[in-house]
């Protein structure tokens, strides 16, 4: 399969210059199921878009600091462009800001998170198993790192996983669109490194939470894998 990746990614700061793109990490998530699938990354936090949707098997939305709440003018843009992929009947992943900016685009809401900052490993307890995520455990661990979240489901989604600190951590729509709060993408050192960087923003209680949770790693392998699968059985155009 050829996937399309969606970068929105603002952070442009020496510590984001000395790891790994967002586009890469996508690319490696999904590598790590499937070796021979192939990406293209356009980095539509710069403007750059997608011309023809009809060379991809479905498109993956990455995260970022940025708000889907926002006036930039290519958050607007990549809304409309939700909009246009979902009346195709385009396969779409969403993670962290996409998956916000797929609820936002077609009729839920975005908020900030009742109890502030979420950062660390988060454990998601499954509430719906589509056939794609038959692998994953009951109670799934992502890293997370995140001030927002959905407050409302667009008609028709289903909530598959919810938090202590999220009620919709995931939610799907028609098999056709996939969606996490959390950031599969992120391995374990990058999350750590995330953590120190950002500590002096959350203070050191946060902080300290943020650490001491981080003993366990996440379940990337098995989300990765889910995903992999998703884009596997997804209706293309209205037809299997």
């Amino acid at each position: 399969m050829h996937l399309a990746i969606l970068m929105t990614n603002t952070d442009e700061s020496d510590f984001a210059d000395a790891h790994p793109k967002d586009g890469k990490k996508f690319t490696d998530l999904i590598q790590l199921a499937r070796p021979d699938w192939t990406t293209e990354v356009f980095a539509v936090k710069a403007g750059v878009f997608p011309d023809d949707l009809s060379r991809f098997d479905g498109v993956m939305i990455t995260g970022s600091p940025a708000s889907v709440l926002g006036d930039a003018p290519w958050v607007a843009r990549l809304l409309d462009l939700i909009r246009t992929m979902d009346a195709a009947g385009l396969p779409m992943f969403g993670a962290c800001f996409g998956h916000q900016a797929i609820a936002l685009a077609l009729g839920g809401a975005v908020g900030r998170n009742p109890g502030g900052w979420v950062h660390g490993l988060t454990r998601n307890q499954i509430l719906a198993r589509p056939d794609w995520a038959r692998n994953l455990p009951d109670e799934v661990k992502l890293y997370a790192s995140h001030v927002e979240q959905v407050t409302a489901l667009p008609d028709g989604a289903e909530v598959l996983s919810r938090s202590e600190t999220c009620d919709v951590t995931s939610f799907a729509i028609d098999g056709r669109i996939y969606t996490t709060q959390h950031h599969p993408e992120m391995t374990a050192d990058f999350i750590a490194a995330l953590t120190e960087e950002l500590a002096p923003q959350m203070g050191p209680n946060l902080a300290g939470k943020a650490r001491a949770s981080l003993a366990e790693t996440s379940d990337m392998a098995a989300f990765a894998t889910s995903i992999a699968r998703f884009f596997e059985q997804a209706p293309r155009n209205g037809a299997p």
